[in-house]
Protein backbone atom coordinates (compact mmCIF):
# COMPACT_ATOMS: atom_id res chain seq x y z
CA UNK A 1 0.00 0.00 0.00
CA UNK A 2 2.89 2.39 1.13
CA UNK A 3 4.20 2.32 -2.82
CA UNK A 4 0.65 2.90 -4.38
CA UNK A 5 0.32 6.00 -1.47
CA UNK A 6 4.08 7.23 -2.75
CA UNK A 7 3.52 6.78 -6.34
CA UNK A 8 0.49 9.31 -5.62
CA UNK A 9 2.90 11.80 -3.98
CA UNK A 10 0.60 11.37 -1.11
CA UNK A 11 1.62 11.74 2.65
CA UNK A 12 0.00 8.89 4.70
CA UNK A 13 -2.14 12.56 6.53
CA UNK A 14 -3.22 13.30 2.91
CA UNK A 15 -4.39 9.23 2.41
CA UNK A 16 -5.97 9.06 5.74
CA UNK A 17 -8.15 12.30 4.56
CA UNK A 18 -9.54 10.54 1.52
CA UNK A 19 -10.51 7.73 3.22
CA UNK A 20 -11.56 8.73 6.66
CA UNK A 21 -9.37 7.50 9.23
CA UNK A 22 -6.23 8.99 11.11
CA UNK A 23 -2.60 9.19 10.02
CA UNK A 24 -1.76 6.72 12.28
CA UNK A 25 -3.82 4.07 11.12
CA UNK A 26 -2.11 4.35 7.63
CA UNK A 27 1.41 3.82 9.40
CA UNK A 28 -0.01 0.97 11.32
CA UNK A 29 -1.68 -0.72 8.02
CA UNK A 30 1.85 -0.21 5.88
CA UNK A 31 3.96 -1.79 8.62
CA UNK A 32 1.94 -4.51 8.91
CA UNK A 33 0.35 -3.90 12.34
CA UNK A 34 -3.02 -3.35 11.95
CA UNK A 35 -5.43 -5.72 9.95
CA UNK A 36 -7.90 -2.97 7.98
CA UNK A 37 -11.62 -4.10 7.78
CA UNK A 38 -12.79 -5.00 4.08
CA UNK A 39 -15.01 -1.77 4.20
CA UNK A 40 -11.56 0.41 5.02
CA UNK A 41 -9.43 -2.06 2.08
CA UNK A 42 -12.56 -1.24 -0.34
CA UNK A 43 -11.97 2.49 0.15
CA UNK A 44 -8.23 2.16 0.05
CA UNK A 45 -8.09 0.53 -3.26
CA UNK A 46 -10.71 2.97 -4.63
CA UNK A 47 -9.14 5.84 -3.58
CA UNK A 48 -5.37 4.43 -4.40
CA UNK A 49 -6.84 2.83 -8.19
CA UNK A 50 -5.10 -0.53 -7.53
CA UNK A 51 -7.30 -3.77 -6.22
CA UNK A 52 -7.00 -5.40 -2.90
CA UNK A 53 -4.30 -8.02 -4.32
CA UNK A 54 -2.06 -4.97 -5.57
CA UNK A 55 -2.34 -3.71 -2.25
CA UNK A 56 -2.68 -6.32 -0.02
CA UNK A 57 -1.38 -9.90 -1.19
CA UNK A 58 2.27 -10.17 -0.74
CA UNK A 59 3.97 -10.47 -3.97
CA UNK A 60 5.98 -14.00 -4.77
CA UNK A 61 9.26 -14.28 -6.19
CA UNK A 62 8.64 -15.90 -9.84
CA UNK A 63 10.29 -19.40 -9.90
CA UNK A 64 13.43 -19.91 -12.15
Amino acid sequence: MRVARVEKGWTQQELADRVGVTRQTIGLIEKGQYNPTIALCLRLAEVLGKTLDDLFMPQREESR
